[in-house]
């Protein structure tokens, strides 16, 4: 269990998965920013790759490898169309998953999209004790996110918070 009495500010990347989303269109990584610097952490890189197993995988790899970056919140690319492969270039890179986030996410996204929210592939999982977030494209889905995610960021978080898995 990692307690803290002082709240830390982690260095967080955010990477948008997108084939047709640009910088200036970019609502759900924009969200993500924006929440991530209303709680105190620090943005230390921001992306846009296309919807691609080796670019993704490529982009976090060198997140993962740097020691700076502790967080990566990945938005886009975590549903069932054809091109939808966020989850298949992340979760080879995990040493460990954490299955309660995806569980947690579903479960309070059927309050706000019912049924529909099986399609949903949301997950996380750790790297080189860097902590990972895949969340899907939609700005609202980011935002929901964030409310189980902003919590487990907060080394004053108990009884239990991710910040003492981190490097």
């Amino acid at each position: 269990m990692s307690r803290s009495s002082e709240f830390i500010p982690l260095n967080i990347c955010v990477l948008t998965v997108s084939d047709t989303r640009t910088e200036a269109n970019d609502t759900s990584g924009q969200a993500l920013v924006d929440q991530l610097r209303e709680a105190g952490h620090q943005l230390f890189a921001r992306d846009l790759v296309p919807d691609d197993i080796y670019q993704i995988r490529a982009r976090l790899s060198n997140w993962i490898a740097a020691p700076e970056p502790q967080v990566v919140l990945i938005t886009g690319g975590t549903g069932f169309a054809g091109r939808d492969s966020t989850v298949e270039a992340v979760t080879p890179l995990f040493d460990k998953t954490v299955v309660g986030f995806g569980e947690l996410f579903r479960q309070i996204s059927f309050a706000e999209i019912g049924s529909s929210t099986i399609q949903s592939r949301a997950t996380a999982g750790l790297a080189n004790r860097t902590l990972i977030f895949c969340l899907p494209g939609s700005t609202g889905a980011c935002k929901t996110a964030w409310g189980i995610i902003r919590d487990q960021l907060d080394a004053r978080h108990q009884p239990c918070n991710f910040v003492g898995q981190l490097r």
